[in-house]
């Protein structure tokens, strides 16, 4: 595997590795009680199958995993073909529907007709609707609620492609900072923040979030046409796929050099974010690491400022479970990665975000991101 500027990466997933990961889903969802999952297009039939349909359809593509069946990937006829290609495409079975039949019936045999299933949140409601149509003595709960952790621990080559990803947006970030600031427009600097993602191998940019001044003081803030001006703190967000998996880091920078209050809510948010990494280790409560960081941020009286919860988990997509926030108490387990993110905000003034990505380990944490996190200086 080659990412956009021809290097080489990871090897490619093979079915064998699918294979795998459908038979943990299949008995992840037995433990849960779950008569089995059903996964529409979408990050979790991306990870379970290598499968990314190339468009939204209005056809029903599903792909049924139930305990001692083999697993069926129920795809439109014209589409047959693509899926037959993916990778993960040999450790199932292809059932394909053509224009005129009804695919929920297809469906119908496959399943246990009073059962209770896992669907992928992102499953469309005409398609629930007319399974529940066509098995009314079953039930289905998505997999938030009943699944949540199916990608949350990944493997070491998962965490390998992470990593790599995460490097990129540290490369990224190290020449954005040799780039002027002053005088040009939001959307400018978030456009060089994409140019240079994809430049450093990045297949896909999600979000270049670039709040100057005032904009700084909304978390997420898209890109606009406010001009930059010396004196500006300015919250760079950015991230995006590399190798299928996610990067997202954010820096605050300073046009100029920076004032005590400004440097000193800096130094606060960076101590925090450091409050939060340290607290991460297995068996710890998700929410134990949005507290950590958060307690640094109130003993200085900024609590009521910091308004979002500390992190979230990355994959296959920029954001996914686990999340660290105050009542979840899923603990920890190596292999998780997630952001570890906090800020200040103060409306019509600034904000400060200093966000990387952290994996638990066998005894702590170890972060993906190593871009310098002091408050840096631009022009």
């Amino acid at each position: 595997m080659t990412d956009d500027t021809g290097s080489a990466g990871p090897a490619p997933f093979t079915a064998a590795d699918y294979a795998a990961r459908m038979a943990a889903a299949v008995r992840s969802a037995a433990d849960a009680g779950l008569a089995g999952l059903l996964i529409a297009p979408g990050p979790d039939l991306t990870h379970l199958t290598g499968y990314r349909p190339t468009a939204e359809t209005e056809r029903l593509t599903l792909l049924v995993l139930t305990a001692g069946k083999e697993p069926v990937l129920v795809v439109p006829a014209l589409e047959a073909p693509d899926a037959a290609q993916a990778p993960g495409a040999a450790a199932l079975t292809l059932r394909d529907w053509a224009d005129g039949q009804d695919p929920y019936a297809l469906t119908a045999p496959l399943l246990d007709l009073r059962g209770r299933f896992g669907v992928s949140d992102n499953t469309w409601a005409l398609h629930l609707l007319g399974i529940q149509q066509a098995l009314p003595g079953a039930t289905c709960a998505p997999l938030t609620d009943c699944l949540p952790m199916l990608r949350a621990v990944k493997d070491p080559r998962e965490l390998e492609r992470l990593a790599a990803a995460a490097a990129a947006a540290d490369a990224a970030y190290a020449q954005v900072l040799h780039l002027p600031f002053a005088g040009r427009r939001e959307s400018d600097v978030a456009a060089d923040l994409a140019d240079l993602l994809r430049a450093h191998g990045h297949s896909r940019v999600d979000f270049t979030v670039v709040g100057s001044g005032p904009n700084g003081a909304n978390p997420h803030h898209e890109a606009a046409d406010r001009v930059i001006r010396p004196g500006d703190m300015v919250v760079l967000d950015f991230g995006g796929l590399r190798f299928g998996y996610g990067s997202d880091i954010s820096r605050t920078v300073h046009v100029g050099e920076p004032t005590a209050e400004e440097q000193r809510v800096h130094d606060i948010v960076r101590e925090a974010q450091q409050a939060g990494v340290a607290a991460v280790r297995p068996g710890v409560a998700c929410q134990e690491v949005d507290r950590a960081a958060r307690a640094v941020i109130t003993e200085f009286g900024y609590g009521d400022r910091f308004i979002h919860r500390t992190g979230h988990g990355i994959g296959v997509t920029t954001h996914e479970p686990p999340y660290m926030v105050e009542g979840e108490e899923q603990p920890l387990v190596p292999g998780m990665c997630f952001s570890v993110e906090p800020g200040v905000y103060l409306p019509g003034r600034f904000g400060v975000r200093i966000e990387d990505i952290v994996t638990v380990t066998e005894d702590g944490g170890r972060r993906l991101n190593n871009a310098p996190r002091d408050l840096a200086v631009v022009e």
